[in-house]
This record gives C-alpha cells, structure tokens and sequence, in this order.
C-alpha cells in the first residue's frame, strides 16, 4: 500500500508518517519545499504548491489514498489578513488536489482529510457527536464547515471521502500542550474563565493510530478524533499541574485579559465542545490513552 500525505512535515504528518513505516505502508508525500524533497521508495517527496496552481502529477503515481493533513496553524494572532489565510489554506489546497486528480489518470481509492471540532458550537451542556454538523456562525465552525465542503469535492470522482475531526491534541514536540504547561513551570498555572469549559483531547499517538485505523479499514464517513473522557479546563489545568508536580493556585484568567494579550485567538482557550468518540470505538478502534493523567504522564515524565 502507498499513501500520498500533504502536510506530512508538521506535528500530526510526522506521527502517522512513522507508523505508515512501522505497518509496511510507502509514503509519498506533497511539500512546498523543495529542500524537503526526498527519493527513497518508501518516503518520496513531490514539489506542489496550491497557491501557484503548481503540481508534480507523478505525485499520485501508485497511490491507493491520501491522508491530506496541510492548511495553517490556528495558533498564531488572527489579523484579518491571517484568518483569510487560515480559511485559504485548508480550501484551495483540497480543491486544487480535486482539480489535479482530474487532470490525471490516476485512480485513487480513499481520502482521509483532517477536520476539527471546531465546527461544533460552544457550549457546557451539550453532547456533540458527528450526526452535528451545521454549526453555528462563529469564524472557526464556518472555516471547518468549508473545509469539509471543499473535501466533499472528492466525491465528483466516486472517491470515498473520510474526515476526521481533531480535537486539542496532546503532543511534546509541539502544539498546544507546551504552551500550556511553559507558565505551570514558573508556578503561574491557572484555569481560564470560569474553568468549566469542556475540553476534548487525544495523544498524539491515539490520533496517528487513528488516521491509520481508518486508512486500513477503509472507514468513509465523519469520526470525531478526540479520546473518551474529555475533561474541564480546570480538571485540565489540575492534571497538568499533579503531573509537574508544580502548584495551581492563582486565580482562573479572565476572558478580557487575554482578549488584550493574544487578540480574537484567545476564543480558543475559552471555547467548551464536549466530544462524543464513540462512533470510532464503535467501528472497533481502541484508545491507548482513555484518561488525562496516563496521556500527560506519558508525555511530561
């Protein structure tokens, strides 16, 4: 089996290009670098670049599926320049990728695309699980909204189509974690708002594991990627705290505040989307990391 993977350098990319060679899988991958691009059979680099329309069409040569992970980070301040492109980079590269295919003789099986649960709305009570997908009007439900509009494009090619929506994921080498963890070390930890606000994580390892499930049981559909036992930011903050062995006892940070330090961005410390996993460990995937305090041990010990 050979799998094409955009954004295969990034945090998420790197993991499942890991356990692609661990399970005999050939990546061939997409990259706007040129310096990045390698010729080994079981890890070949193409040179592509959406924003020029600009494409190696020998990318798609002997591959069975894509796993298309590419589009900016959300973590970074949202100028109104930077939000169009958040919203640009993860909707023209999936219709450029349609647009080639087309052009192309090649056939592919299988799309995975990454989402997010983002596109659920912010709420203490509410249960979401996949069935809910008409968001609401905020920026980030919209963005994720088209995001998967554009990936349904897919199916124009009777292409079986997957998306996977990602919750915080845990990770040493980078991501949210952390930065979350970097004001904890000094002793300056402490929940955010009210503290009540859901939070649905994985590891990153489970997330990996999971975009390989679906790749090799050719699951179609939308699975939400988070693991069984969300917990609250203050929950989150505490665990993070035992685990580091480092106090919690300043007062939780209020919204305003770091409405001033990190601008329309700081939504998403604050934003409460309690997540449902059961339609993947229905369909037979087992999380390694069920619980919070294992997944943090595991990453900060």
């Amino acid at each position: 089996m050979r799998v094409l993977i955009t954004g295969a350098t990034g945090l998420i990319g790197k993991e499942i290009v890991k356990l692609c060679h661990t399970k005999n899988i050939k990546v061939s991958f997409l990259t706007t670098s040129k310096s990045k691009i390698s010729d080994s059979d079981i890890y070949q680099g193409f040179y592509w670049n959406p924003k020029t329309n600009d494409i190696d069409l020998a990318c798609f040569k002997d591959v069975d599926a894509i796993i298309h992970l590419a589009g900016a980070t959300i973590s970074k301040r949202w100028t109104s320049s930077y939000k169009k492109e958040i919203e640009s980079s993860r909707i023209k590269p999936a219709q450029f990728l349609i647009n080639s295919l087309i052009k192309s003789d090649y056939k592919i099986k299988h799309v995975i695309s990454a989402s997010a649960i983002g596109i659920y709305p912010d709420s203490l009570s509410n249960y979401y699980e996949e069935e809910h997908s008409e968001g609401d009007d905020t920026f980030l439900s919209q963005v994720v909204k088209q995001w998967e509009q554009a990936v349904d494009g897919f199916s124009v090619l009777n292409i079986p189509v997957t998306k996977i929506r990602i919750g915080l994921v845990l990770s040493k080498q980078g991501g949210a974690l952390p930065e979350i963890i970097k004001p904890m070390k000094f002793g300056l930890g402490a929940a955010f708002g009210s503290g009540e606000q859901w939070q649905s994580w994985i590891h990153i390892t489970d997330l990996s594991r999971l975009f390989v499930y679906v790749l090799k049981n050719n699951l179609s559909g939308v699975f939400n990627a988070v693991s069984p036992n969300p917990v609250t930011n203050q929950e989150f903050t505490k665990s993070c705290g035992q685990v580091l062995n480092k106090p919690v006892f300043l007062p939780n940070i209020p919204k305003w505040f770091m409405s001033l330090v990190l601008g329309q961005m700081h939504i998403l410390l604050f934003l409460s989307q309690r997540v449902s996993s059961k339609k993947i460990e229905d369909a037979g995937f087992q999380f390694k990391f069920h619980h919070l305090k294992p997944a943090l041990n595991n990453l900060l010990k």
